[in-house]
């Protein structure tokens, strides 16, 4: 059975900094485009930052940038984003989600993210708070 789960969600002051962690089991990570999404209650999710194995290619969106890192461990089947200077707008609920390994961006040597849909696999997020 495939599972994320995701941790390292809490409540930091503005300015601070979180690191979200997304562990697999049931499946690998290293051959599949990994997303991480953020929601917020009466929005919809957006997208925040997703590592393209196919080119190694990361994308960030506009409002991380600079701020926001994704890394990895295969050993521990485990993705990561390093969240820091959180803003008050940062808060939401972040997920990670994980392509199929058959996933084939529609092109290569740019970041880019995949469509909701394209995800197939999603944990259940952890919930970040920035308040001072």
């Amino acid at each position: 059975q495939r599972q994320f789960v995701e941790s390292g969600g809490g409540l930091v002051q503005p300015g601070g900094s979180l690191r979200l962690s997304c562990t697999a089991s049931g499946f690998t990570l290293d051959d599949r485009a990994i997303g991480w999404f953020r929601q917020v209650p009466g929005q919809e999710r957006e997208g925040v930052s997703c590592f393209n194995a196919e080119d190694g290619e990361v994308y960030y969106a506009d409002f991380v940038k600079g701020r926001f890192t994704v890394s990895g461990d295969n050993a521990k089947n485990t993705v990561y984003l390093q969240m820091n200077d959180l803003t008050p707008e940062a808060p939401g609920t972040y997920s990670c989600a994980a392509a199929p390994s058959s996933y084939v961006p529609p092109y290569s040597g740019a970041p880019y993210l995949p469509k909701l849909w394209e995800f197939d696999s999603w944990g259940r997020g952890t919930q970040v708070t920035v308040s001072s």
